[in-house]
Parts: C-alpha cells; structure tokens; sequence
C-alpha cells in the first residue's frame, strides 16, 4: 500500500513529459495539422468568394503543408523562411513542366525519373537541400498525379503559396521553437523520468526481490532516462566546437549537473539489482528528505553500502535538477547565453565516395523499377509505387534498415486500409464526423512519425479512406489497388537496397563500432591527460552518442524477421558494450577523488591497459556479435 501511495504522486503533466519529452512530437504534430486545417480552410474560401480553384491547388496545399512541418529543419526563423520560399519555387517549377508534358506521359515519366534523381541528390547540400528536394518530389508527383492543364497554373500556385505562408506563420508566430521553453520542459520530463525509476526501485523494496521481469523493465526505464538526457542536452547551447571554454559557465554547470544525475541514476540501477536497498532509504530520496537518514562514511567494496552510497547520490543530483527546475522557471535560464544559430557550412561532395550520392541512385533505380511495374497495374495510379519506393529509403543506413522500412509500410498500409475501409463506410454521408476524425488521423500519424513508421502509415492510410470516401471514389479495388502499388514500390525499394551499392547491415555496424572505440579511446585518454571535468563530460557524452549509433546500426541484426541472427545474441553483445559506456563514464567523473598519489598511479596503469586492449579489440569491427 505504501508503494501504490508513492505511484498516485505522479500526476498527468508528468506522464506527457515522460512520454513525449519538451512535448516535442506534440509541437510537430499540432503544426502539422494546423497548417494543413488553415490552409485548406482558407484555399476554401478563396474557392467560394474569389475564384474556383482546381483539384491540384488543394492537393499541393496539403501536401507542402506536411512538407513544411517535417522536412523544414534550418535553424532560426529567417533561414526556415528563406527555405520554404525555394522550395515553393522548386514547387511551382516542377509543376508547370508536368503541366507543359502533360500530352507526351512518357516523356514526363522519364522526366520525374529525373526529379526523383535530382531531389535526392540535393541532400548533400544539407538539411535546405533536403527540404527543398522533398518539395520538388512531392509537387512533381501531385502534378503527374493531377495532369493539370497549362492555363490552371496560375490558380494552381495559389496552394503552395498559402501553404508555405501558413505554415511560416504556424511555426514562428503560434507554435514557436523556443529554446528555454524546451529545455525546461525536458528536464522536467528528466525529473518525471528518475521518479519513475525511484518509484519502481520502491516497488522492488518493498518486496525484496527482484525477476528478470523487472530488470528488464528497469532497463527500459534506464533507455527512456537516456533518451530525454540526450533531448535535455541539445537544448543546452554549447560554442561552436562543442566543448565549453570554462567550468564556471551556466550552462557548462548545467550539463555537469545533468551529467552526474544520469550516471547517478545509472548507477542506483545497476547496484540495485545486486543488492536491493531498504525501503525507507527510497521513500527518503523519493520525497526529498534523504539528509535525515544517517549517510555513512563507508568505502566498502560492500554491495549494500554501493548501493546505498548510488541511492545518496542519486537523491542530491536530484535535489540539485529540481531546485534547477526551480530557478529557472523564474528566471528562464537567464545567465545562459543562447548558442550562434549560424550553420556551419558542409562540404559539397557529389563524388560515389558519398553515401548520399549513392543513395540518390539507388532511389532513382528504385523508383524506375516501381514506375515500370506499378504501370502494368494502372496507368493512372502508378504513383503511389513510386511513391513508396521514394520514402523507403528515407533516414536509413543500411540495406536492413531499408528492409524493416519496407515491410512497415506495407504493413501500416494495409491495416490502415482495412480499418479506414470499415470507418468510412461506417461514416459515408456524415462528413461532419468524417472530417474530424480525419483531422484528428492527421495528428496521430505525424506524433507516431518519429517512434513507429508503420503507425503513422497506418493513420495516413485511414486518413485517404475517409477522403476517398467523402469524394465518393472510395471502392474495395482502388483500395486493393493501392496496396499492390505500395508492394510494388517497397519491393522495388528492398530489392535495390541489396543488390545495387549494397550498404551492408555489418558495414554500417562497422562504422558505427569504430567511432564507439574512438570515442572511448579519446575518453580515457583525457582522463589520462588530467583535463578539466567539463572536457571529460563533453567526450563522455560523445561516447553516449557513439553506442546509441551502435545500438541504431545494430537494429537489423536483431529483429524478428531476420532468419540468420538470433536477437537475444544481439542484446548480450550491445549490453556488453552499454557496460562499457556505462563504466567509462563512471571513471571520468569520479577519477581522483580521494585517491592517494599511489591508488592514482594504479588507476593510470589500468586505464592504459585498457586503451592497449582496446585497440586490439576494435580492429575486429561487429565480428564481436557472431562470436
């Protein structure tokens, strides 16, 4: 009863922190969905009360509106600005060349191979070309999708530009970025986040005995802690190099702070599972009071004492983080200086040395193939072939990562089709119902789009079922029809992946593996060095970066499809690996403290050891998981 007492204190603010740190999936989704309900609500009454509009303006509104709310990722309000006004030009120039072919099909087909090719190339000029290729992609496709006539272009562009306006405003006038917003708001998801790791360790006090079910539930409360640390330090401005030019700097004290209350954290779970702590020592950190138990002076290699020296620390690094809290919900970090938004310039390779070259052809081989199949089907909705084949190769590193993508669109799609078939047959000739839930899909598919691809497939999917079914063209076969056509295009997209510039799962893994035991290497060598703390976080930080690169390069390996690995085989070698991010961490913030000049000597003979070992171990790459 005392534990379920303890779980009723969290309340639903921290929940939604917890869940979705700095409400960050929520801002994406509401802006989404905001722009996408203005700009069509006002297309509409410039369609009533000025000029009609064609189908394609609205179409192209809808679509750039999702564009501008996703791919749009410059910093600073000027620079989003600047990119969405190219690509309203990109849009509105691709559209008059499909309108202009439009009585040649199959020489505007070969000219969206080349859009496609373009589009994807432009990623190498970063996060601007990326935007700008999405909308020419997007807009070429709505115009060969449409066959707009040349004379309509002028009503046409009606739609990009209310879109692209809309969603400026949206983003810089309604929901802004807003640095010290979120950053307060992911150390209060930081805060909800160790409660409930507190809250579960109370739990397992309370009755004394810990399975194999909650450790591996205290792991994934120790992954979500990572999650919304990494989200927390982002948000903290940082110089250009990345690495702070003093300790006595606001924020530099706040990435400390934040630094020792995650490894504190860490380390009450780790210890905990050796030896549980008592039950009032919990109850104690969990209500703030832990000063009032006795804390003794024990350096006793003891599990019991560990864990209770990790439960002390734990509960005065989060005394600090909530008096942070605090002080900053006064004062909204007022002697943190924000960091220069000025981008810092990327090297221009179009050379097959860059992965982003290469990808452009894989995609542009992908998309021919689905336009070459998705023909024999239907003339008319080929598209969404070509469409799928596009996006499957969207924020992937490798062939496996391509593959998992595949098979979750075709998966999302096709459920979301089966429930969005029952939904708008169930709501036909109510579209006073049908267009909120619709709106309310929209949302939900755009706050699922950065934690499942298939979720927010399957909401899209729903979505087009209403919509088909409020124009009266929704039909069993034009449903069927787009699932064969998404099959088509996921296939294609797979297919490639491994046959044409394969970009092999070990490959990546191998890549990812080596900045692991780079980043290690130059952490213990600064320790080794006897630089300054902040230093050490900052590279101990780039060390937690580097194994959850791993852990991302090693996702194919271990998911359920694969027939050649075993998962479990994975998750032992990744825990072998997060133990020795875990213990290196540990090493640069408590080295020399309280070690005599002969215990530090010990210490700097063991740490170069290791580096020795490790650089005979890191030449082996991921032969490590199949060993």
């Amino acid at each position: 009863m005392r534990a379920h007492r303890l779980f009723s204190g969290f309340d639903l603010r921290d929940w939604l922190l917890a869940n979705d740190p700095a409400l960050s999936r929520f801002r994406m989704a509401s802006r989404v969905t905001l722009t996408i309900v203005i700009s069509f609500a006002i297309l509409f009454v410039i369609h009533l009360f000025a000029v009609p509009l064609p189908t394609a303006s609205y179409g192209l509104g809808i679509v750039l509106s999702i564009e501008g709310g996703v791919a749009v990722r410059d910093k600073g309000n000027s620079r989003q600005l600047i990119t969405r006004l190219l690509g309203c030009l990109a849009s509105l120039a691709v559209v008059a060349i499909a309108a202009a072919l439009e009585d040649h099909r199959v020489l505007t087909d070969l000219v969206f191979l080349v859009v496609i090719c373009l589009a994807a190339s432009a990623r190498v000029f970063g996060p601007r070309g990326f935007a700008i290729g999405m909308f020419a992609f997007t807009s070429y496709f709505m115009g060969a999708y449409f066959h707009p006539d040349i004379g309509e272009l002028p009503l046409i562009a009606v739609g990009p530009v209310v879109s692209v306006l809309t969603g400026h405003v949206v983003r810089a006038m309604l929901l802004p970025d807003n640095w010290r917003r979120d950053l307060l708001r992911s150390l209060e998801s930081v805060r909800g986040r160790v409660n409930q790791i507190l809250f579960k360790l109370a739990a397992l006090a309370s009755d004394g005995q810990v399975n194999e079910h909650d450790r591996q539930e205290l792991r994934q409360l120790e992954d979500r802690l990572k999650e919304v640390v990494l989200m927390a330090e982002s948000f903290i401005p940082r110089p250009a190099g990345g690495v702070f030019d003093k300790g006595e700097d606001p924020a530099a004290e706040l990435a400390i702070r934040l630094f020792d209350l995650h490894l504190a954290a860490e380390s009450a779970i780790v210890l905990s599972q050796q030896s549980l702590p008592d039950f009032a020592l919990v109850h104690a950190v969990i209500e703030g009071k832990q000063g009032s138990l006795a804390q003794q002076d024990d350096t006793s290699s003891d599990p019991a004492a560990e864990t209770r020296r990790a439960l002390f620390w734990l509960g005065d690094a989060r005394r600090h983080l909530v008096e942070t809290i605090a002080q900053a919900q006064m004062t909204a970090f007022a002697g943190v200086e924000p960091a220069d938004d000025e981008p810092t310039a990327a090297a221009i390779d179009f050379s097959f040395a860059n992965p982003l070259i290469k990808s452009a052809l894989q995609i542009t081989l992908a998309a021919a193939l689905a336009m070459s199949f998705g023909l024999m089907l239907s003339r008319e909705r080929w598209f969404w072939a070509v469409l799928a084949s596009f996006l499957v190769f969207t924020n992937t590193n490798s062939r496996g990562d391509t593959a998992m993508k595949a098979l979750q669109r075709s998966l999302g799609t096709l459920f979301g089709i089966v429930v969005g078939l029952g939904l708008a047959t169930l709501l036909t000739g109510h579209d006073a119902i049908a267009i909120p839930v619709a709106v309310v899909c929209i949302f939900l598919a755009f706050y699922f789009l950065q934690i499942s691809y298939a979720t927010m497939t399957f909401f899209v999917s729903i979505v087009l079922c209403l919509v088909y079914g409020m124009t009266g063209a929704l039909t069993v076969d034009l449903l069927a029809l787009r699932i064969e056509e998404t099959l088509i295009g996921t296939l294609a997209g797979t297919a490639v992946a491994f046959l044409v510039f394969p970009a092999r799962t070990r490959g990546a893994l191998d890549a990812a593996l080596q900045k692991w035991f780079d980043a290690l290497d130059a952490l213990l060598s600064a320790i080794l060095d006897g630089k300054p703390r902040y230093e050490l976080i900052s590279l101990s930080q780039t060390l937690d970066g580097a194994y959850r690169d791993v852990t991302v390069a090693a996702r194919p390996l271990g998911s359920a499809w694969s027939v050649v690995t075993r998962p479990g085989r994975i998750r032992q070698t990744l825990a072998i690996f997060l133990s020795g991010t875990y213990w290196a961490r540990i090493v640069a913030s408590s080295y020399g403290e309280g070690l005599s000049d002969a215990d530090r000597e010990k210490v700097r003979a063991a740490l170069a050891a290791a580096r020795t070992r490790l650089s005979a171990v890191a030449p082996r790459g991921s032969e490590c998981f199949f060993v």
